[in-house]
C-alpha cells in the first residue's frame, strides 16, 4: 500500500521551495486546461483527454524527477556534467543540420522508438550549467591559468552559445548571461570576462548578421521598437496579449473565461502570463511574480549556505537560469520585450520541457538538503562540545 507518510519523511530540501513547485503545477494545470480549449477542438477530441495525456502527465512526472533528482547526492552532477557535455554538443550540431524545423528554426529532434520530440536547448542548459559549475570548482586554486583553466571554461561556453543562438537566441542570450555570473561568483578575473564578453558579442554579430535567422530577428526588434510602423500581422501576438492584460483588469474574467486563447498562437506557452493575468487580473499575475521571487530569495539563501563551492555554483546557476527565463517570459507577454519562444518554468505546457526544468529543480534541493543535513550536523558538535563545560 502507498504510505505517504514514509514518502513525505523521504523528502528533504528548502520545504518553501516544495510548496512553490507545488502551487505553480497547480497554476499550470488550471491555466493550461483553460487554454486549450481551442486547440483539443481543432483536434476533435474533449479538452480533458488532451490536458490529461498532454500536460498533466507531464506535470505528475515532472514532480517524479524533482523527487528522484533531490534524492541522489548532488556532488554526483559534477560526474554527470562530463557526459552531458560528451551528448549536448553533437546533438546540437545533428539538430541545427537534421532537426525538426518550427517558424524557419531547427529546435527539436525527435527521441527514436517513442515518437516524442525535445529541444536540445533544455539539455544543453542543463549540460553547460553543471559542467561550468564542476570546472569552476575543480580550477579554483589556479582559476588564474590562462592555459588550463580560463580557455576550457571559455571554449564551453562560446561553443554551446553559437550552436544555440543560430537556431534560439533568446535562449542562447540567457544561458551566456548565467555563464558570466557563474564566472563571476567562480572568482573568474575582470580582464578574462570581458574576454568572454567581447568573445560572445562577436558571435551575437555573427548571428544576427550573417545567420540563417537573421530576418526574423531584424523583424522582431523591429516590431518591438517600431510596432506603429509594422505591418499588424509582424505584431499579431503582442497586440492580442495586450488585449488580453487590458481586458483582465484588476481581478480578470475568471478561470476558463479567456478569449485571447481563441487568438493568442500559443496561448498555453509563449503567453501563457497573458491568459494568467486575463483570467485571473492583476493580482492573478503579481501572485506568479512573487512565487518567482521568493524562488530565488530562497535559492540565494542556498547558494550562501552552501558549505561547498560546487553546490553553490550549481544552486546559483540553475536558479538563476530558472528565473531570467521566468521574467523573461513574463516581460515579453506585458509587451517589455521582443516576441520570443522561451515558456514559462513548471507553468507552460511543453513536455521534455518540463521534465528538464524538473530535474533542475531537483537538482537544487538536493544541494538543499546537503545544507539541511550540513546545519544539523555543525549544532550536534556544538552541543556535544558543551556538554563537558555544562558539567
Amino acid at each position: 500500500m502507498f504510505d505517504v507518510k514514509a514518502l513525505l519523511a523521504k523528502t528533504r530540501g528548502d520545504r518553501w521551495i516544495w510548496l512553490i513547485i507545488i502551487m505553480l503545477s497547480m497554476v499550470s494545470i488550471m491555466v493550461v486546461y483553460s487554454a486549450t480549449g481551442a486547440i483539443a477542438y481543432r483536434k476533435g477530441i474533449s479538452v480533458e483527454k488532451y490536458l490529461l495525456f498532454k500536460h498533466v502527465i507531464f506535470v505528475l512526472l515532472g514532480i517524479a524527477m524533482i523527487y528522484i533528482a533531490h534524492l541522489l547526492d548532488y556532488k554526483y552532477y559534477a560526474g554527470i556534467s562530463k557526459v552531458l557535455m560528451i551528448i549536448t554538443l553533437p546533438l546540437l550540431l545533428y539538430t541545427l543540420v537534421f532537426g525538426g524545423q518550427i517558424n524557419g528554426a531547427a529546435r527539436w529532434v525527435q527521441v527514436p522508438l517513442i515518437g516524442l520530440t525535445f529541444q536540445t536547448s533544455d539539455l544543453a542548459k542543463l549540460a553547460l550549467i553543471t559542467f561550468l559549475a564542476r570546472m569552476l570548482t575543480k580550477k579554483q586554486e589556479n582559476i588564474k591559468d590562462v592555459k588550463n583553466a580560463f580557455i576550457p571554461i571559455m571554449g564551453s561556453v562560446c561553443v554551446v552559445f553559437i550552436l544555440i543562438a543560430l537556431a534560439n537566441l533568446s535562449t542562447a542570450l540567457m544561458l551566456f548571461g548565467v555563464s558570466i555570473l557563474l564566472l563571476i561568483i567562480g572568482r573568474i578575473s575582470i580582464k578574462q570576462i570581458l574576454t568572454v564578453c567581447a568573445g560572445g558579442v562577436v558571435l551575437l554579430l555573427f548571428v544576427v548578421f550573417l545567420g540563417p535567422r537573421r530576418e526574423t530577428y531584424k523583424s522582431r526588434i523591429n516590431a518591438f521598437m517600431h510596432p506603429e510602423q509594422q505591418h499588424s500581422d509582424k505584431t499579431y501576438q503582442a497586440d492580442q496579449s495586450k488585449i488580453a492584460l487590458a481586458t483582465g483588469g484588476l481581478f480578470g474574467k475568471g478561470p476558463g473565461n479567456s478569449t485571447q486563447r481563441n487568438f493568442l498562437p500559443h496561448p498555453y506557452s509563449d503567453f501563457i502570463f497573458a491568459i494568467i493575468i486575463e483570467e485571473y487580473g492583476t493580482v492573478g499575475g503579481l501572485a506568479i511574480v512573487v512565487l518567482y521571487l521568493v524562488l530565488l530569495y530562497r535559492c540565494v539563501r542556498i547558494v550562501t549556505r552552501s558549505p561547498k563551492a560546487f553546490g553553490a555554483l550549481l544552486a546559483a546557476g540553475l536558479s538563476f537560469s530558472l528565473t531570467i527565463q521566468a521574467f523573461a517570459n513574463m516581460a515579453v507577454a506585458v509587451g517589455l520585450g521582443p516576441v520570443t519562444g522561451v515558456p514559462l518554468p513548471l507553468v507552460s505546457m511543453g513536455g521534455t520541457s518540463m521534465i528538464f526544468t524538473s530535474i533542475a529543480f531537483g537538482i537544487i534541493l538536493s544541494v538543499s538538503k546537503d545544507v539541511e543535513e550540513h546545519s544539523t550536523q555543525k549544532k550536534k558538535k556544538v552541543i556535544i562540545g558543551e556538554i563537558p563545560a555544562m558539567a
